[in-house]
């Protein structure tokens, strides 16, 4: 057995000879497992919110959507929807027209957006799981389905009859101002059959209706679409599907995956997790510098013992790492203790939700591996540059 390794297991579990020695080990071991669990702690909380924000997205965002590389529109013709229904990885697609639109029931008014959907849309993105009330569009073109806020803004419910409609409005393209300003607009009228709720932004946002309603409002053509919405297989390959896309579309589209839709959100909540890691680890950093002030300590505490390992003949490289092992043996049992604890709180918080956000809502958690090998090397690592400055404390003048 490595002599350095089996003295250094003796110094670690044999108490001191004073109280003080052991009372500064015992508070140097404590930091290690209290930074151990907070950094296992924020990590896994931070892995819980991340999932629990962008969980929305999940229910919005179509795995890949495509976009005209200028201008609101691009041509998606018959021959084109064929090689995209043959492309392996894909499994569904929906055409889709969107444009900003004025929304008018009865006496009130509000800006916003439709979004014209074919009937194949069902399938890339889970509409039953948005939809709170009401049914979903059918083939009827005098059909839409409202924001919950859109909702609330406007005063509108779930129509049973056509007898309230909703009046939809899109400036005419031109350039003048004619004299009757009714002419500046083309207009349909539709009848809300449902109302749907992903967040707060998106509620206020969208209206849907089928894509025939909304390229008869705008006067497009049948092969023309704003963008291509797209749910792929679970064994699809994103980055050779886009390239394939890029040469169907010769080039004209840009494709975007669901992080590339979602990019300012994903960067704030990365840029957040990162913050939060940094501040923990530097909180940890001043914590597992105890280790070093209890290295020195048992180092002064052990000098009549080093003096007689000396004259024996061990070598002053072989008496350091006995201190070096043992504050790294010291911190590698400190933060597998602090991990086991810190798995217990998150799993009795999954459980149990000790904290909560709301009445209703627990703070969301997520378990990764990713967490416990962070957290592991990030405190051993740091818990080994300690040990070794205070084991090369030890030198020849100390012997002397």
């Amino acid at each position: 057995m490595n002599f350095s390794l089996h003295i250094a297991k003796r110094y670690l579990f044999s108490p001191g000879s004073s109280n003080a020695i052991n009372i500064i080990t015992g508070i140097a071991a404590s930091g290690v497992v209290i930074g151990a669990m907070a950094l296992f702690l924020v990590l896994s909380g931070f892995a819980g919110l991340k999932d629990f924000s962008l969980q929305f997205s999940t229910y919005f965002d179509p795995d890949l959507k495509i976009f005209p590389v200028s201008g609101k529109t691009f041509t998606c013709t018959p021959s084109q929807k064929d090689k995209l229904q043959q492309l392996e990885g894909i499994a569904h697609f929906s055409e889709i027209v969107e444009e900003r639109v004025l929304l008018k029931f009865k006496d009130k008014q509000k800006m916003s957006f439709i979004k014209g959907v074919d009937a194949q849309y069902p399938m890339v993105v889970a509409t039953d799981s948005i939809l709170v009330f009401g049914d979903w569009l059918t083939s009827n073109d005098f059909q839409v389905v409202a924001g919950n806020g859109i909702s609330r803004e406007l005063s509108m419910g779930v129509e049973q009859t056509y007898t309230n409609l909703l009046s939809i409005y899109v400036p005419k393209p031109g350039t003048g101002i004619p004299s009757d300003p009714t002419k500046a607009f083309r207009s349909e009228k539709a009848v809300n059959i449902g109302i749907y709720s992903v967040n707060e932004e998106l509620d206020k946002k969208y209206i849907f209706s089928t894509i025939g309603l909304a390229r008869k409002l705008l006067e497009l053509p049948e092969d023309r679409v704003t963008n291509i919405e797209i749910k792929l297989t679970p064994q699809a390959n994103e980055s050779q599907l886009i390239d394939a896309l890029q040469t169907i579309f010769n080039n004209e589209v840009i494709v975007k995956n669901r992080v590339q839709l979602n990019d300012t959100l994903y960067k704030m909540l990365n840029t957040e997790n990162l913050v939060s890691y940094l501040v923990i680890t530097l909180i940890a950093i001043i914590a597992l510098f105890n280790v070093a002030g209890a290295i020195i300590m048992m180092i002064i505490d052990k000098k009549n013992n080093i003096k007689t390992l000396y004259n024996i003949g061990s070598t002053l490289p072989a008496i350091r790492k006995i201190f070096l092992f043992q504050g790294s043996l010291m911190t590698i049992l400190g933060t597998l203790l602090g991990l086991i604890l810190g798995l217990i709180l998150i799993i009795c918080q999954q459980q149990f939700g000790l904290l909560m956000i709301t009445p209703s809502l627990p703070y969301p958690t997520r378990i990764t591996g990713t967490s416990f090998i962070v957290v592991f090397f990030t405190i051993t690592i740091i818990g080994f540059v300690a040990s070794l400055l205070a084991s090369s404390r030890i030198n020849k003048r100390l012997l002397a």
